[in-house]
């Protein structure tokens, strides 16, 4: 018997000895800051992982067969590492590359990082991936995204916003640099502050995130990432010129002072002052803007302290509406115009102590603040001026107790305050708040079980002068099945305070009747999600399909409802229910090499209680369709991108019964863009077309020809009002 059993444990020997293991790591730069995308694979493997936004990746092998671990990235040396213990975290340094020989790419990484190993529901959008389209600024830098819609607020003054899980971009926390930013009134035209080729890098949280950064994510977060000093070239430039007159210059530089302090400087200018009218309404399709754009950041790093600060200012025109150009010489009124002057400054601090390295106890504080100073007049009927402040602090302390244990908490404060002076005729209006100060503090704690199931939960309390205590309790649950499969769950509550003028004062360039009820609430929702992500080996590469449901319910919200009276828009709070269902299916496979395909699918429902009756949201499509084809030839001389975008029809606004001014419903359309980019050893020319299909909206403003009646609307836009536009760019940079 004692034989028997001796012959079974030998015949196990093997299967334990060979058994796969999973090795963990990180990848750097020499600065210590993260590599994203690198590639991780054992040698002679045919494939492997990449590193994510915090450099991290997590790779199986088997210790008696793998032990010799690749990593490669451009720009930087081949390492290939040693590995003695499957049990060590593994912290891999890449050098920098001083060969100027040719480098020979073998595998192309996708510029859309769909995190493995992140708890949350997220993804990263490289510079690669906002280069693959006219990226000129963070409005634009989601044309190839199947989660992420922008759309204009109305068809006059040029006002964009996200759409995110079915709903506004006012339930999107937007954020720079992982604190909170572009608030109140600079969301109206905020996504054009950020210049596309300033940004490292874009990150798209879906659903309830983490209470470190507030309460106000209620549908997601987007947090952008400008380049920093220490890892950005010494010297980039970009230079896009546009059919329609538009042009715009970049330049970024970076300077390293010493080996402990750097410094960027950002400048940005852009012009389209050509007036055009391709539907022949009278009315410009788009606004004449002028901006400017500087900011400057600095770096310092010891071997425990880290500080980052910034300064950013910008001044932003447009005129919009008519001119004599669109109007003819037959007009028979003056030029309906509307001006819009905008000064911005901001600025930050983040200061980062290390107290132990090894359990990743560190202490951080993040204070920013921002002047916002907007005026804006619409022809001779309204006139709004604007003076925003806001002032932003965070005090932050985190601990890994052990691997399967860890903590954070801090403290917040956020003080918004709105100077506002105006001339409305059409408004109607009750007792509105124009300053806000919220305390809060949170505690967030994650349990980790050997990496199989991971459980975040995180709960805060603020204190806000308006509207008292509140409480947010958020709860993520990530489960690995394998390597290759894994779900997500996550359920959390979300507030937001409204000011309604501030927000919205695009809708003044509609002769509609403005009413704002009195006393309206802090909003708040919860939001539940659920996802499931599958990698499927096939020839050597990976088809990776997921499919997400996500559930937002309003407990209460402040409703802006143009159904009542097709003449008004009013704003009060929310009586029944309001909620929204998405549900999406993804798919991404590299057909060939350096041949990438992605379709996704998204169907939203979005119901609205507008005055006790229950109503599908207006103005949003019921589905999404998305196709994106990239190819890169051999050697990544060339690079051509196709974009596919299949948008459904959806609901307007409830018209006229008496006098219909537009349909019950608007139709489903199709746009297409195409880039083609020659790459050279430090440039690169592109060229390109946006919606090829020149598909544009019929009558996007409602009574063009008599601006001053009481039917002008410019509220009902739901497609494009430019045609077919096509571009050329060129971009130089000078490597480290």
């Amino acid at each position: 018997m004692e034989k028997f059993k001796l012959i079974i444990l030998l015949l196990f020997i093997p299967i334990f000895t060979f058994a796969s293991q999973k090795l963990k790591g990180y990848v750097y730069a020499p600065d210590k800051t993260p590599i994203i995308g690198a590639q991780v694979q054992w040698e002679n493997a045919k494939s492997g992982v990449v590193t994510d936004e915090n450099g991290y990746f997590e790779i199986d092998g088997s210790p008696q067969k793998d032990h010799m671990l690749c990593v490669s990235y451009i720009g930087y040396t081949h390492s290939v590492t040693h590995i003695h213990s499957y049990k060590d975290l593994q912290n891999i340094v890449l050098n920098e590359s001083t060969e100027l020989g040719e480098v020979v790419v073998t595998k192309a990484v996708s510029g859309r990082i769909s995190s493995r190993t992140d708890l949350l529901k997220t993804e990263k959008l490289t510079v690669k991936e906002l280069t693959r389209a006219a990226c000129c600024n963070l409005g634009e830098s989601f044309e190839t995204n199947p989660s992420v819609d922008v759309v204009y607020s109305d068809a006059v003054t040029g006002a964009k916003q996200i759409q995110l899980l079915g709903i506004s971009g006012n339930y999107v926390q937007m954020m720079t640099e992982n604190f909170p930013n572009f608030r109140g009134a600079a969301k109206t035209y905020g996504l054009d502050y950020i210049p596309g080729p300033w940004m490292e890098g874009v990150q798209i949280s879906k659903g309830a995130a983490s209470v470190k950064n507030g309460y106000e994510s209620i549908s997601g977060q987007v947090n952008v990432d400008y380049k920093k000093p220490t890892t950005a070239d010494p010297l980039s430039l970009n230079l896009f010129l546009g059919d329609v007159g538009r042009v715009e210059g970049n330049a970024d530089a970076a300077i390293a002072v010493n080996d402990k302090l750097s410094t960027g400087l950002f400048l940005h200018y852009s012009n389209e002052k050509r007036s055009h009218d391709a539907n022949n309404d009278g009315f410009l399709d788009m606004p004449k803007k002028h901006q400017f754009n500087i900011m400057n950041r600095w770096h310092y790093q010891t071997d425990k302290f880290i500080s980052q600060t910034g300064i950013k200012f910008l001044n932003d025109e447009r005129i919009s509406g008519q001119d004599t150009h669109t109007m003819g010489s037959g007009a028979m009124h003056d030029p309906y115009q509307i001006f819009n002057y905008t000064n911005r400054g901001e600025f930050f601090t983040k200061n980062g102590y290390v107290i132990d390295a090894e359990k990743n106890e560190s202490v951080a504080l993040i204070v920013s603040g921002s002047y916002h100073d907007q005026k804006s007049r619409f022809s001779n009927v309204s006139r709004y001026n604007l003076y925003e402040s806001n002032v932003y602090a965070s005090l932050m302390y985190e601990k890994d107790f052990s691997p399967m244990h860890k903590i954070s908490t801090g403290l917040s404060y956020n003080w918004d305050n709105f100077a506002q002076s105006y001339d409305i005729p059409q408004l109607v209006s009750g007792k509105q708040p124009d300053m806000e100060a919220v305390t809060g503090a949170y505690a967030q704690y994650t349990l980790n079980l050997n990496d199989k199931l991971t459980v975040l939960a995180g709960l805060r309390a603020d204190y806000s002068s308006l509207y008292n205590w509140f409480v947010t309790p958020r709860l993520h649950v990530k489960y690995n099945v394998s390597p290759s499969l894994y779900f997500r769950a996550s359920a959390g509550k979300g507030y937001r305070s409204v000011f309604v003028l501030a927000e919205n004062s695009y809708l003044l360039a509609s002769s509609r009747t403005f009413n704002i009820a009195d006393n309206l609430k802090q909003e708040s929702a919860w939001n539940y999600g659920l996802s499931g992500t599958y990698h499927i080996p096939i020839n050597g590469e990976e088809l990776t399909f997921s499919a997400e449901w996500f559930y937002t319910d309003f407990s209460r919200q402040v409703i802006m409802d143009m159904e009542a009276d097709p003449h008004a828009v009013s704003f009060y709070n929310l009586n029944g229910k309001s909620h929204a269902h998405v549900v999406q299916l993804e798919a991404t496979y590299p057909v060939f090499k350096g041949f990438n395909l992605l379709a996704s699918y998204r169907w939203m429902n979005t119901k609205v209680n507008y005055g006790g009756k229950e109503l599908q949201k207006p103005l949003v499509s019921d589905y999404k369709a998305l196709l994106t084809a990239s190819y890169e030839t051999p050697l990544r001389k060339w690079q051509f991108d196709l974009t596919s975008q299949f948008n459904g029809g959806g609901r307007m606004p409830t018209p006229d019964a008496e006098n219909p001014l537009w349909n019950n419903r608007f139709k489903s359309f199709v746009i297409m863009n195409a880039q083609i980019t020659k790459f050279f050893r430090t440039w690169s020319v592109y060229a390109g077309g946006e919606n090829l299909t020149d598909f544009i909206q019929k009558n996007p403003i409602i009574s063009p020809e008599n601006p001053y009646s009481p039917d002008f609307d410019a509220t009902m836009a739901w497609g494009p009002t430019q045609g077919r536009r096509f571009y050329v760019g060129f971009r130089y940079n000078i490597g480290k």
